[in-house]
């Protein structure tokens, strides 16, 4: 059985906007095996508080010098003591890692011109690593992003630097235009056999989703988001409906096909 626990030291750990951080750390056996889409589950304390490990996608594997090619790279948003642990960890600090883990996004078919990811808040992590293995494929990549403000807004430069097309909304309208990510959809051609979608965020997101994929007919895959015990599938505790049956996220997913998932609009 492949070694899946990993102690791993922080590189650097610094904010990416003003609500997210971006957590870097030298994982040389993960980074050889990760696939976009796929997360890790980090044991943030060292004692029995917080008891759960955190599940984090891999938002990018770092090019350059000085050992780069060793790292590995998350981002997170410090809501809870979890990630407010995971805040305060200095460069050299340890962190034991279970990873690789979960059901990776696929290439999109053949035939797709257009590529469109769709992101709630922290949900645009795994596009970072995505948008790098679609880069010079001849794609015409866009990326929809919603924030709730102008905190949960970073800079857009890295995926467009990857050729995507970047559209903004946040609940507030302070960046971009008022209105959840939805609001955006009219920025997607509608050409069922050219266009892939691949979503990550929210359960409302998700859903609103699979609505418009529905109505359009067009294909892609979802990232669920949902609170994880075990990462491996022991405990069920991440389970959700899908069109055959219960299945768990870290497990079987986090990553479905667009019209697996069964999740009811609010």
């Amino acid at each position: 059985m492949a070694k899946i626990q990993h102690v791993c030291q922080v590189v650097s750990n610094e904010k990416f906007c003003p609500k997210f951080y971006r957590l870097c750390f030298a994982a040389e056996p993960i980074r050889r095996k990760v696939r976009p889409g796929q997360f890790v589950h980090i044991r943030a304390g060292e004692g029995l508080e917080p008891f759960l490990r955190r599940p984090f996608s891999v938002s990018r594997l770092p090019a350059g010098g000085h050992g780069a090619k060793k790292h590995v790279e998350i981002l997170y948003e410090a809501v809870g003591p979890g990630t407010r642990i995971l805040a305060s960890k200095k460069k050299g600090d340890v962190l034991d890692v279970l990873g690789p883990l979960g059901t990776p996004f696929r290439m999109p078919p053949q035939g797709i011109k257009q590529v469109v990811m769709i992101a709630g808040g922290i949900g645009a992590a795994p596009f970072f690593m995505l948008s790098d293995a679609l880069k010079g494929k001849g794609y015409n990549l866009i990326l929809l992003y919603g924030g709730r403000s102008r905190g949960h807004v970073f800079n857009m430069r890295e995926f467009k630097r990857q050729g995507c097309k970047v559209y903004t909304a946040t609940d507030d309208g302070s960046v971009g235009v008022r209105g959840r990510v939805s609001v955006l959809f009219d920025k997607i051609k509608t050409a069922p056999a050219a266009t892939f979608l691949y979503a990550c965020g929210p359960r409302p997101m998700i859903a609103s989703v699979q609505v418009f994929a529905r109505r359009h007919n067009i294909g892609g895959q979802v990232s669920c988001e949902e609170t994880m015990a075990c990462g491996l599938g022991a405990c069920l505790g991440c389970s959700v409906l899908t069109a055959s049956g219960y299945k768990t996220v870290c497990c079987d997913g986090p990553v479905f096909d667009i019209d697996e998932v069964e999740i009811p609009l609010p």
